[in-house]
Parts: structure tokens; C-alpha cells; sequence
């Protein structure tokens, strides 16, 4: 049974419970640093997540559902490329196109600065997230073996061309 008119019996969510993507704020640290615990095994200490708040050449952001943050991404620029320093979602908000979202977001505020392509390293246990960067565009380019000291995991190194798609497409480079 339909309610409200919409297949399948559900409502559609107030606009206060669309997540919405902003800059990170110091007010936020505490909420991203409880994320962090959450989901890695290696979580930033806070007084680093503060750091790099502060640092210029950074694009840092959070996705917010109400008034909760539900998830962030962190990135800095080094020399020519955008380095993805971490992305994570709360795991009540898991596989609803959050992380996705958020680092499309990081892309295009990224994309400002043209040219700049982006880096990153995943542990290669996490198939999700390496499907979800290759879907995004990014390659797979090495490894860094016993990168992750908890359990001495190798990390997948992943790059991401900067050059916009549209660009490629018609020979601009």
C-alpha cells in the first residue's frame, strides 16, 4: 500500500534529512573524530584533524543529514596532485551513496586548481571502497607493502587524472 501517493509505501524524506555536503568547521572535529574511531583502525588523532583544518590547500568537507554530521572526506594539495587523506562514513549511513557523493564533491571544489590529479592509498581488503574509486575514475598504480601498522596490510596506491572528462573527451589537455 502506498502512502502519500509514492510506489512502494514510502515517504519521501523531509529536505532537512537530504544529506547536503559543506566545508568541515572546527565545530565538526569532534563529530569526525568519533567517525574516525568507528570505522578505522588507525583513527587521526584529534589535535591532527585540527592541523589540517588549519593547513591552506586543503578541501575538507563533511556530509550532514539534519544536524549530524554522517560523514567527512579530508584532502591536501601536495606540489601537483590531490592527495585523498581520508574518507569516512558513519556505518548507520553505509551504502547510501554517501562516500560517493562526498568525493565527487572533493573532485569538483578540487577541479578549481586545473590540471591537478589525485592520489590515494586503500588497504586492499577494502573491496568496496577500491570498486568505488575505480567507478570515480581512479587507477590502480602500485603498492605500498605493510603500509598499515595495526596489521601490516598492504595499501593500494590509486591515482585520479585531473584533467576534467569533458576535456578529454574533446582533446583538450
Amino acid at each position: 500500500m502506498a502512502k502519500l501517493g509514492i510506489p512502494g509505501g514510502r515517504r519521501k524524506p523531509a529536505p532537512e534529512h537530504h544529506p547536503r555536503i559543506r566545508a568541515m568547521r572546527m565545530t565538526d572535529v569532534a563529530h569526525v573524530h568519533a567517525i574516525d574511531c568507528a570505522v578505522s583502525a588507525i583513527p587521526w588523532p584529534r589535535h591532527m584533524l585540527h592541523a589540517e583544518l588549519g593547513k591552506s590547500g586543503t578541501v575538507d568537507i563533511v556530509c550532514v543529514i539534519g544536524n549530524e554530521v554522517v560523514g567527512f572526506v579530508l584532502t591536501s594539495r601536495y606540489a601537483d596532485v590531490w592527495h585523498v587523506l581520508n574518507v569516512a562514513v558513519r556505518p548507520d549511513h553505509w551504502r547510501r551513496g554517501i562516500g560517493r557523493m562526498m568525493l565527487v564533491e572533493v573532485i569538483e571544489r578540487a577541479q578549481l586548481l586545473p590540471n591537478l590529479g589525485f592520489t590515494l592509498e586503500v588497504r586492499v581488503s577494502n573491496h568496496g571502497a577500491i570498486a568505488l574509486y575505480r567507478k570515480l575514475g581512479f587507477i590502480d598504480h602500485g603498492a605500498r607493502p605493510r603500509y598499515y601498522t595495526d596489521n601490516n596490510e598492504d595499501a593500494l596506491i590509486m591515482w585520479r587524472d585531473g584533467i576534467p572528462e569533458d576535456a578529454v573527451a574533446e582533446g583538450r589537455r
